[in-house]
Formats: C-alpha cells, sequence, structure tokens
C-alpha cells in the first residue's frame, strides 16, 4: 500500500468532513475510491473534487445501519472495479447530553447501529476481498474509544465497541495478508457535531460542552495522517500526545484521569 495508484478504496461517511478529505488525498494519489454515505448530493460533490485531484470515483449511496445496503455497496464496487484494496469505516454519529437526561433510549441503538454495526457489515462482507489482495481494514474511532466522555456515553461506548472488535480481529487475521488499523481522532473540525443526537433522540443539538485547552484539528490534516498511517499500514493512530500519557496514568491512577476528563469537558455557558 506504499503507493496507492491503482488501489480500490472504500470509504463509508464519504459525504463531508474526514471521509472527505481523506478520499480526495487518495484520489490525489491515484486511487480508485468508492463513496459511501446516505446523502448522494453530497457523494457527488466530493466526487467531482476526487476526479479533479486526478483519481477516479464512484458514489454508492448507502446507509450502513442496513446490512442489505453495505452487502450492496461491496458488489458494486467489485462490479466497477473488480476488487477492494482498502475499507475505511469511517461512517458516525454522535450524542450530546447527560445520560441521566435522556427521554428517548433509541438513540443507543441508532448510534451502535451506525458506528458499530455498520462497520461489522461492512467488513464482513468486503472480508473474502480484501484477503484476495491482501489488504487493508482501516477503522475510524475516537479518543473516547480508549477513555469516557461525560456527556457521550451512548457514543463512547460504540467505539469502546469498535476498538475491541477491530483489536480482536487483528488477531484472527494474523497470517493472512489483511492488516487492521483502528485511527482515534482528537477534536476534528467536521459536520457531525452539528448532527448530534440530543437526550430526547432528535437532530442538531449542536455541541454543549466546551473543551478546556483543546486545540481542534482540521479535516484535511487527519485525513492526511490517517493517510500515511495507511501506507506505512500502521495497527493504531494516536493523533496527539495527550491519550497516551492518560492511558498509561489511568492504570495506575485511574481516578485521577476520571477528574482530568471532566474537568476537561465543561458545559457552555448559556
Amino acid at each position: 500500500m506504499a503507493s496507492m495508484k491503482e488501489q480500490t478504496v472504500v470509504i463509508t461517511g464519504a459525504s463531508s468532513g474526514i471521509g472527505e478529505e481523506l478520499a480526495v488525498a487518495l484520489a490525489a494519489r491515484g486511487a480508485r475510491v468508492v463513496l459511501a454515505a446516505r446523502d448522494e448530493v453530497a457523494l457527488h460533490r466530493v466526487r467531482e473534487r476526487c476526479e479533479r485531484a486526478g483519481g477516479r470515483a464512484l458514489v454508492v449511496p448507502t446507509d450502513v445501519g442496513e446490512p442489505e445496503a453495505c452487502r450492496l455497496l461491496v458488489a458494486r464496487a467489485l462490479e466497477v472495479f473488480g476488487g477492494i484494496d482498502a475499507l475505511v469505516n469511517n461512517a458516525g454519529v454522535t450524542m450530546r447530553g447527560f445520560f441521566e437526561e435522556v427521554t428517548d433510549l433509541s438513540l443507543f441503538e441508532r448510534l451502535m447501529r451506525v458506528n458499530y454495526l455498520g462497520s461489522v457489515y461492512c467488513t464482513h462482507h468486503a472480508l473474502p476481498h480484501l484477503k484476495a489482495r491482501r489488504g487493508l481494514l482501516v477503522a475510524v474511532s475516537s479518543l473516547t474509544g480508549k477513555c469516557g466522555v461525560p456527556g457521550r456515553s451512548g457514543y463512547a461506548a460504540t467505539k469502546h465497541a469498535m476498538q475491541g472488535f477491530f483489536d480482536s480481529l487483528r488477531i484472527e487475521l494474523r497470517g493472512s495478508g489483511v492488516d487492521v488499523l483502528v485511527v482515534c481522532p482528537g477534536f476534528v473540525a467536521t459536520p457531525i457535531r452539528a448532527r448530534a443526537l440530543g437526550p430526547d433522540g432528535t437532530v442538531g443539538h449542536g455541541d454543549i460542552f466546551e473543551v478546556k485547552g483543546k486545540r481542534i484539528m482540521d479535516a484535511a490534516t487527519c485525513a492526511a495522517l490517517i493517510l500515511r498511517a495507511m501506507e506505512r499500514r500502521e495497527r493504531e493512530l494516536l493523533m496527539i500526545p495527550v491519550p497516551r500519557v492518560m492511558l498509561a496514568l489511568r492504570a495506575l491512577l485511574p481516578g485521577v484521569v476520571d477528574r482530568i476528563a471532566s474537568r476537561m469537558m465543561e458545559p457552555k455557558q448559556r
């Protein structure tokens, strides 16, 4: 995967944010990208960007929360490009609100179906074809997949599930030629926050928290780091140094890490 030229890469959640920027970066390396998301209009806009960057792009409108849609996504990629070299499980939705404020418990199922099960469905259908090309599986998780965060309990649960699934799958795939990369971004400027589910299950609650001392990364920088990790076939990508310190500290002083996380995330003044 050192050269992305003529590699076929399927990307879910490709209509905006990290997925969009990663698709364009891959296209600029000569990759053939399969763009999957629910918003077909946005996908065609991304396709045009990819083609201007020098790559080929295929639009496949997909709801990853539906197993049959994930099967059809893989089938369409095979039909047009003949194989799959990498699958990037990037589709995701988030939430905002404390658990005790939740009035619609179905939001937890919605989060799990998109963030976790969507990755499982796509991976299941793509895996035989990835094995045929000794390809790469990429899971775009989050720092919340490593540590709990107040106000995002459902989202953190889905990312913990992703982490466990792909860590286990990596071991199962030893010797198969397929590598597994789990990406844990920090705070990235993407539209996902504006589409967050609130305690009542409705969309568009924005960010009810401000993060003390945070540095928000732009999506293009995040995508460039992911692309480099893909080319190197790394097993995990933590984009900022703080998580490594916190994870090491948690083993010795878990209560301290809880307090740090709580102080970092504070409700915005209204």
